[in-house]
Formats: structure tokens, C-alpha cells, sequence
């Protein structure tokens, strides 16, 4: 029997209106049931979330799945939050199914912050730095009875090969569109990266619609449906979908990743980016744009490491065999 996890089949959505929310806050919460409701501009996929009031969101998963990791929030974040350097989401209360919703949900307080972009980020570097340093304070946490890897947060912090199917099905789509020999490469040096075992805190969805700034500088840390203990490369992703080489440089070396926990994380941005790739295919608008750059950035890395590696090793004396 294989040890790989399974996806299992795609999630069935179900949508929430503003009406809903009402409803459910006036029955679960009525301190709160003269507050406006009103959708949240740009909300996720996972959850739908609502402004309750201006001080207040209140956060719905979309479907079963996504769902399972309210208990996990609800539970590990208020732990998490005084341990760490930059704000994050505290769950105000839980709320339970109703008013024709079917899942548990949480209220939480608003955090303010426009979401990362490399136009709005003042300095780079220190972005990566501070960046850098949450995820240290992060890692640094005590691991013990931390949620395992599981449907909860799409087995982020387990093996990658829980997604080499869906790598492998976007390299066969963009075979004469890319340069497939060496995205498969990178895919394997990946795949092959070993990894201590050693359970660490991880976020699980380090990106930039999650990364709030203020002033441009980064100001929150918000999202942590996916959260767990495990393998935290694939907090590193983000190293290659924003960042540039000074700042993944210096991003690297504030967390002191080895280069099997540097491959693997940059196995997780490239699985992303090629289903990205993949599905944009022949379409020239900003989201196929964004994930062509990604894959540019993910391979000249790779390839600028891989020769600078080589070139090191030319330049190592050779062993003389002694006189016999």
C-alpha cells in the first residue's frame, strides 16, 4: 500500500450571501446583530469572509474539507500568537451551523493591511528579513501535539509526492510551451530532498494575499487554515512567487535553510506554478503572465545554482594517488 497521501476528490463548495450571516450572527451572537455585514473585497478560495461591523470578519469555510480546520484555529492560534513577532488572526468566537450553513465558522478581529505586492513592498530585502524572522519565531515554537499533516490542510508539511500526479499531468499539458526537461529536473531534485523528520510549526500558505502591509512594510501574517507541524518547506515557497535574488538570498540565510530544505521548498513553488502554467496555457492576461515570471524565477535559480555547484567542483584539487 502506498504511503502517499490521497487528495481525495475535489471539495463541493457551497456559497453564503451576506443574508446568511446575519442571520447566524443574530441567533449564535446578538451582541453583535446591529453591526452592518457586508462581503470582504477579496476573499479566498477556502473560506468566505464577511466584515462584521469595522472591527470584526467573520470567516465560513466553503465546504467540508476546508472546514476541518476551524477546531485547529480555534484552538492554536490564540497559543501561537503571543509567540510570535507580527499580528496574527485570534478567533473571538465560534459559531455553529444554522441559518441554512452547514459548517462550524469563526469571528475574528479584522486586521488591517493591503495585501503584498512587489510594487507596494518599500524594501525588499527587509520584507524578506522580516519575513524571515516570523517564520523563525514560527519554527521555534514547541511542536509537540501540533496538528499532524492531514485533509485539514492538504497534507502541507507532509511528502511532496502527495502531489507529483498533478506535477507531473501539468508538465505532460506544457510539454512545447516550457522547457519540460528541466522543470522535471527541478520536480525530482525535489522529490529526492531528504527531510529530518524532525516535526516543526509551519503556516502552510505563505503568500502574498496573506502577507498584510502597511506603510510597505510587513505588518501581519494572516490565514493560517493550513497551519501545522511537519516539514516547514513549504513556508519557502514564497522565495520564488515574490521574491527576487537579493532578497531570497537574504531571506535563506536569516532562516539558515540547507540545501535538501532549500529543494524542497522550491518543489513547492514549482508543483504551483506549473499547474498555474497549465492552466493558462496560450492565454496572454495577467494571471498567465504571473505564473510564466514564477516559473523564470524558480528555474534561472535553480540553474544559476546548479552551475555555480559545478563550477565548484572543477575548481577542487584532485586527489593524486600515492606512489605505489
Amino acid at each position: 500500500m502506498s504511503s502517499t497521501p490521497d487528495l481525495g476528490p475535489l471539495p463541493e463548495r457551497v456559497t453564503v450571501d451576506a443574508e446568511q450571516v446575519r442571520r447566524l450572527i443574530g441567533d449564535q451572537f446578538p451582541r453583535w446583530a446591529d453591526l452592518p455585514v457586508r462581503p470582504v473585497a477579496k476573499c479566498g478560495w477556502d473560506n468566505v469572509t464577511f466584515h462584521v461591523g469595522d472591527a470584526m470578519v467573520a470567516r465560513l469555510p466553503s465546504a467540508a474539507e476546508y472546514a476541518l480546520a476551524v477546531d485547529k484555529e480555534q484552538r492554536w492560534l490564540p497559543a501561537l500568537a503571543p509567540r510570535l513577532p507580527l499580528p496574527v488572526p485570534v478567533p473571538l468566537a465560534k459559531g455553529h451551523p444554522g441559518a441554512d450553513y452547514p459548517f462550524s465558522w469563526s469571528v475574528y478581529q479584522w486586521l488591517h493591511g493591503e495585501p503584498a505586492r512587489a510594487d507596494r513592498i518599500s524594501d525588499l530585502v527587509r520584507f524578506a528579513l522580516d519575513l524571515a524572522g516570523f517564520l523563525k519565531a514560527l519554527q521555534s515554537v514547541d511542536a509537540a501535539d501540533g496538528p499532524q499533516p492531514g485533509k485539514h490542510n492538504w497534507f502541507r508539511g507532509a511528502t511532496l509526492r502527495t502531489y507529483d500526479a498533478q506535477a507531473r499531468r501539468a508538465l505532460t499539458a506544457l510539454d512545447g510551451h516550457i522547457d519540460v526537461d528541466l522543470a522535471r529536473e527541478i520536480w525530482k531534485t525535489a522529490l529526492d530532498a531528504p527531510w529530518d523528520r524532525v516535526d516543526t510549526w509551519f503556516h502552510g500558505d505563505i503568500a502574498p494575499g496573506n502577507l498584510l502591509l502597511d506603510g510597505g512594510e510587513l505588518a501581519a501574517v494572516i490565514d493560517f487554515g493550513t497551519c501545522g507541524v511537519g516539514d516547514p518547506s513549504c513556508d519557502l515557497a514564497i522565495a520564488w512567487t515574490l521574491l527576487t535574488a537579493d532578497s531570497r538570498q537574504a531571506f535563506r540565510e536569516r532562516l539558515t535553510v540547507d540545501e535538501a530544505t532549500w529543494a524542497r521548498g522550491r518543489g513547492w513553488a514549482l508543483w504551483k506554478t506549473l499547474v498555474a502554467c497549465a492552466q493558462t496555457v496560450g492565454r496572454v492576461d495577467e494571471e498567465a503572465a504571473s505564473a510564466r515570471r514564477v516559473l523564470d524565477e524558480i528555474c534561472s535559480e535553480y540553474a544559476t545554482g546548479r552551475a555555480t555547484g559545478l563550477a565548484a567542483a572543477g575548481d577542487r584539487p584532485r586527489v593524486q594517488p600515492e606512489a605505489g
